[in-house]
């Protein structure tokens, strides 16, 4: 028996069409390379379009999860890919779907007896159970696991695409020809993928999230951004950037084609991007500031990673985890296994830290402009375990770099692999419903505004518990 109600019979219900790209770029979009994107430009000449304030941290999850629910990542009690899964040093998980209780816009359309179909969108994986279709996300095993529902769907899929590629691996690489010829068959399989899934099946919400312009932007981005300390004009993979862009414009107007002149569209990004100048190496630092300890030092020209550093804990106020932003960690009594900050000095020591944190150079003693939040002081609620403070070094131009023994506490190579790209707070937005005049361009929005506009297109209450406000629109 289907735990969702049966589809009621509606005369022209609204249906919604959503084209998520993961990390697009207002500028890109809204400006440089408005010229090439006709279709996009359709879209905001009839709609309502502009930059949308992503989350904190500004990163695909917990982004997508807070856009689709309309609730804070303190709420969802997802802080990023990896969490701290209790208050022990050594337990990190990775969010995927099962970290995520609160309800996305998808569970309200099949709880209102509605038919959803989601592609990729990020944490879907494992699956669950909905009125509709879905293939999981980036974060999919591979296509031996049970990556759809209903289960039976996923031998569809593999009819039509017996290698279906859920992300381009190994991004981080300096084999960029190779890496851009992995990213473009990833892209035309999952387009091969929606345009199927929007012809063959009934659908009220259809949502693909295509990862892949986060994949190139990460890759490319020094062969495009005239700013990046390693930009060389005219080189080889110059237009490569432009070129995705291109694609995806022409995708989206396939995808118009197939849905129908009736659907509204939105088209969103979870954040934006910009260039990555090189890495703070936190641990680094609280190591030469005597807020981390060790018993042993790194050996010379040895990386190691915190989790493999032989740690003083009884000596030990601080660590940190690293990323595109920081998360730094205090070691509290009775709340860590061997914590030293006693529970009422533990304001005064985030005070304190925060502001030495905020106040590292650059490579040449300039100030970096770094911003520490608390996340008490930015969420409606903080569940789970949360970090103590999160930190954006440099307006992001710097990630957080977690290795020891760089000797310096900062560094121009990342110790992940090579990466252009770090991610911008502002990603954009561009909705159209046909029959309505849009309201052009506005300012304002930011990613929880996402799920209750979608409900109210939908024809659907807004529940009273979305943080979000709605997006007005014709």
């Amino acid at each position: 028996m289907s735990i969702f109600r049966k589809k009621t019979p509606a005369r022209n219900p609204p249906r919604v069409l959503v084209l998520g790209l993961d990390c697009a770029s207002p500028e890109l979009i809204f400006e440089q390379f408005r010229g090439h994107l006709p279709n996009l430009g359709r879209l905001m000449a009839g709609g309502t379009w502009g930059e949308l304030e992503s989350c904190i941290p500004c990163i695909t999850i917990p982004a997508w999860s807070s856009m689709m629910s309309s609730r804070d990542p303190g709420v969802l009690g997802v802080y990023g890919f990896r969490n701290r899964a209790d208050h022990s040093y050594d337990r990190m998980i990775t969010a995927n779907g099962t970290a995520v209780s609160h309800r996305r816009v998808w569970d309200y359309v099949s709880e209102a007896g509605r038919e959803s179909i989601l592609i990729g969108v990020p944490q879907t994986w494992p699956p669950r159970p909905l009125n509709g279709y879905l293939v999981s996300d980036f974060l999919t095993p591979g296509t031996e696991s049970a990556f759809t529902y209903p289960a039976i769907f996923k031998q569809e899929v593999l009819n039509l695409l017996p290698d279906y590629p859920f992300d381009v691996k190994g991004f981080r690489t300096n084999n960029k020809a190779d890496l851009l010829k992995r990213l473009l068959e990833m892209t035309e399989a999952q387009f091969k993928l929606v345009k199927h899934c929007l012809t063959s099946k009934s659908w009220d919400f259809f949502m693909y999230v295509n990862i892949g312009v986060d994949r190139i932007h990460h890759g490319f981005w020094r062969f495009h951004d005239p700013a990046h300390r390693l930009y060389e004009p005219g080189n080889a993979f110059e237009n490569v950037i432009r070129d995705y862009y291109i694609r995806c414009d022409q995708f989206i107007g396939e995808m118009i084609s197939l849905a129908g002149d009736e659907v509204t569209v939105l088209v969103v990004s979870d954040h934006g991007v910009t260039r990555m100048d090189g890495g703070i190496c936190a641990n680094e630092w609280l190591w030469q500031n005597g807020w981390l300890a060790l018993k042993s030092q790194p050996q010379p020209g040895e990386l190691l990673k915190i989790e493999d550093a032989d740690i003083d804990w009884s000596r030990t106020k601080a660590w940190s985890s690293g990323g595109y932003y920081g998360r730094v960690f205090l070691n509290v009594q009775g709340r860590e296994p061997e914590g030293i900050i006693p529970p009422e000095a533990y304001e005064q020591v985030r005070d304190e830290l925060a502001k030495a944190l905020a106040a590292i150079p650059g490579p040449e003693g300039e100030h970096l402009d770094t911003q520490v939040f608390k996340p008490d002081a930015i969420y409606q609620q903080v569940n789970a375990v949360a970090p103590d403070l999160m930190v954006y070094f440099g307006g992001l131009h710097w990630r957080s770099v977690g290795t020891l023994g760089h000797g310096k506490h900062w560094t121009l190579e990342n110790d992940t692999g090579p990466d252009d790209a770090n991610h911008a707070p502002q990603g954009m937005f561009i909705l159209y419903e046909p029959g309505k005049p849009g309201a052009g361009c506005v300012t304002g929005h930011q990613l929880m505004d996402i799920a209750p506009t979608l409900l109210k297109c939908l024809g659907l209450a807004v529940p009273p518990e979305m943080q979000g406000s709605l997006i007005t629109h014709g």
